[in-house]
């Protein structure tokens, strides 16, 4: 293969990777942002920042260490943001980005990530993912009786394009949805804005019932469903880096970044592995290329913030919480999956599922928290009652 068509696969596989990371999670982002109460402005501004901080930290690793390093934001830890920040003002969830950052980059200092994630059971953070993503799933199909042209449209074009282009399958779901919108006139053109957004510092409040109830949880599944699948991705694929050193690098510049809306920077897992293919690059010690092409394509997509922002809140709200919906049930399913996994383990996790799902709010603090110490006191019940 000549130098500059390997160079074009490379470039290209950068751009696929962007592409899909937005296309897939960028509404549920946005999602969280209103929950969050951030204005237009606001929600604008978190997107530059979050692509600025994706592009610096991917191109860095990248060069550096010369291999496929790709980051990105925290897909399941938005969806948990979007359904856990009604109620708490924005100065609180800046104090939440700060607290879950802090101890992220924690862990890389000392060392904690690893046996982090053995002290809780992998099925138990599997479980209280699927709860806090289940409404996501529900609300997706709950507007085929309200929006049944444009939801229909989009589940079948989902469903073709998984049948077909598995990767391609959101892609195809959200221009679905784009062009029913724009043909039934639901597209809000004055909302429409293609200016750039410059972030807006907020300044922090801390309050330990939201910490608890929302940044623990936070951190955990930002932690086990993001992070661990990213280095795990990157491992398979035979690219043996330090652990701690991400850690600290991605976790500092989020903490760097939280006043201005970057809720996370993780080691990425899907995307990546687009970047770590042999498609990307036909020499594996090479495909540093594509994901330092993809930093670049990141630091594009963050100075186009506010074009993002704005097609976003032209777009109906039903076609940003549809394709939410259809873009993580296949995490749905996976955390499903692992969390059932094992039937010494299973009425732990269903525990988990259900009080996670349930959104039920004791002292003040939310439904995640208290699935994790349900399951986690069936666990320990369980285990010692099954020896005896």
């Amino acid at each position: 293969m000549r130098p500059c068509t390997t160079l074009f696969a490379a470039a290209l596989a950068g751009f696929v990777a962007v592409l899909v990371g937005y296309a897939s999670s960028a509404a549920i982002v946005w999602q969280a942002a209103i929950a969050a109460g951030a204005t237009p402005a606001q929600s604008a501004g978190w997107m530059t920042a979050l692509g600025v901080g994706m592009g610096i930290s991917t191109l860095a690793l990248s060069l550096w260490y010369k291999a496929p390093l790709l980051t990105a934001w925290s897909t399941p830890g938005a969806a948990l943001l979007a359904t856990s920040l009604h109620n708490v003002t924005l100065a609180e969830t800046i104090g939440i980005f700060i607290f879950a950052n802090a101890l992220i980059l924690l862990c890389g200092i000392t060392g904690l990530f690893a046996r982090l994630m053995r002290i809780i059971p992998p099925a138990l953070a599997a479980a209280m993912l699927a709860g806090v993503l289940l409404r996501f799933g529900l609300t997706a199909f709950s507007h085929l009786e309200d929006r049944f042209v444009l939801c229909g449209s989009m589940l079948l074009a989902w469903i073709v394009a998984k049948a077909l282009a598995p990767r391609y399958a959101i892609i195809a779901t959200l221009l679905a949805g784009m062009v029913v919108a724009w043909l039934k006139g639901d597209v809000v053109t004055s909302a429409l804005n293609f200016s750039f957004a410059m972030p807006q510092p907020v300044a922090p409040a801390f309050h330990l019932s939201t910490l608890i109830s929302v940044g623990l949880p936070f951190f955990l599944v930002t932690m086990t469903s993001q992070n661990a699948p990213g280095f795990a991705t990157m491992q398979a694929a035979g690219y043996r880096v330090a652990v701690s050193p991400l850690i600290v690098v991605t976790g500092g510049l989020a903490l760097l970044l939280s006043p201005f809306g970057v809720y996370s920077i993780c080691i990425a897992a899907i995307t990546a592995a687009i970047c770590q293919s042999p498609d990307a690059h036909p020499d594996r010690d090479k495909r540093w290329l594509a994901a330092a092409a993809a930093g670049l394509f990141y630091l594009l997509a963050g100075v186009a913030g506010g074009s993002i922002a704005g097609l976003l809140a032209a777009l109906p709200a039903g076609w940003v919480e549809i394709l939410a919906g259809l873009a993580l049930l296949g995490t749905i399913a996976g955390s499903l999956a692992q969390a059932l996994s094992q039937p010494t383990e299973r009425d732990a996790a269903i525990v988990t599922f259900l009080v996670t799902a349930s959104g039920v709010t004791l002292a003040g603090i939310g439904s995640a928290f208290w699935g994790l110490i349900a399951g986690g006191l069936c666990t320990v019940a369980f285990s010692r009652f099954r020896r005896a």
